[in-house]
C-alpha cells in the first residue's frame, strides 16, 4: 500500500501533521474520534476538523452512537481504501499531466537566465526587455535546458510507475471486494432456502398423516359392524 503517497495526499487536503490519521484509521472499522485525538495528541475539534475535511473528499466515512451516560453524540470512523486510492490515482495523472506539459514547453521554448539576481525568463519577456534583466540591468544568458529535461523526463518516469502500483492495488481492493459480495449472495441464498425446506417437511408430513386417519376411520367401522346385537327373550 502507497501509506507514504496517502499520507501525502491527506496532508495536502487536511494540513501538516494530519497524515498520522492514515496509520491509525488503516484496516480498521468505526475508530472512536476520542481515542484518536487521544493517540494524535490533538483536542476532539482539530482531529474533527481533520476528519471532516477528509469527509468532504469521500475519503472517510462515520456512524455515530449516543453516550447514554453523557447525553452527547460519538463519532467512528472509517478509512474507506478504495476512494483512497481512486484519489491518489486522479491526483498522480494530474501531475504527469502537468509535468508533460512543462517537458514539452522546455522542448520547444528557449528561455533566459540572469545568473546575478538568479531569475529566468522565457523568450518573449527577454526580448520586451531588451534581453537585460530589469532588477540589475544585467544581460540575460540563454539557459541549458538539457538538465531540466532530464529532471522533468525523471519525474514522469517515476510517477508513472507509482501510478501502475496504484492501479494494482486498486485492482486487488475490487477482487476482495466482489469476493466479499460473493459471499454474501451465497449466504443469503443458504438462508433463503432453509425456509423453504421446512415448508416441505410439513407438506409431507401432512400428507402421510391422512392415510392413517381414513385407516382409523375404517377399524372403528369394522368394530361397530362386528358388536353383537341384543338378544330377544
Amino acid at each position: 500500500m502507497q501509506t507514504k503517497l496517502l499520507k501525502e495526499l491527506i496532508e495536502e487536503l487536511a494540513g501538516a501533521g494530519s497524515g498520522q490519521i492514515l496509520d491509525l484509521l488503516f484496516n480498521k472499522k468505526d475508530v472512536n474520534e476520542f481515542i484518536l485525538a487521544k493517540k494524535m495528541n490533538l483536542t476532539i475539534n482539530q482531529v474533527r476538523n481533520i476528519l471532516y475535511k477528509l469527509s468532504a473528499e469521500g475519503l472517510v466515512s462515520f456512524s455515530r452512537k449516543k453516550d447514554k451516560r453523557k447525553g452527547w453524540y460519538i463519532y467512528y470512523w472509517t478509512l474507506d481504501i478504495n476512494k483512497c486510492l481512486l484519489k491518489l490515482k486522479e491526483t498522480l495523472e494530474r501531475k504527469i499531466e502537468s509535468l508533460k506539459k512543462l517537458l514539452k514547453n522546455r522542448e520547444l521554448k528557449r528561455f533566459y537566465v540572469c545568473k546575478t539576481c538568479n531569475i529566468e525568463v522565457n523568450e518573449e519577456t527577454a526580448l520586451e526587455h531588451g534581453f537585460t534583466c530589469e532588477e540589475c540591468a544585467g544581460v540575460y544568458e540563454l539557459a541549458k535546458n538539457e538538465s531540466i529535461v532530464k529532471d522533468l523526463k525523471s519525474k514522469i518516469t517515476h510517477a508513472e510507475r507509482e501510478l501502475k502500483v496504484i492501479d494494482a492495488e486498486l485492482e486487488l481492493v475490487r477482487k476482495k471486494s466482489e469476493k466479499k459480495t460473493a459471499k454474501k449472495a451465497k449466504a443469503k441464498k443458504k438462508k433463503a432456502k432453509k425456509p423453504k425446506k421446512a415448508k416441505a417437511k410439513k407438506t409431507a408430513k401432512k400428507k402421510s398423516n391422512k392415510p392413517k386417519a381414513k385407516k382409523t376411520a375404517k377399524k372403528a367401522k369394522k368394530k361397530k359392524a362386528k358388536k353383537p346385537g341384543k338378544k330377544k327373550i
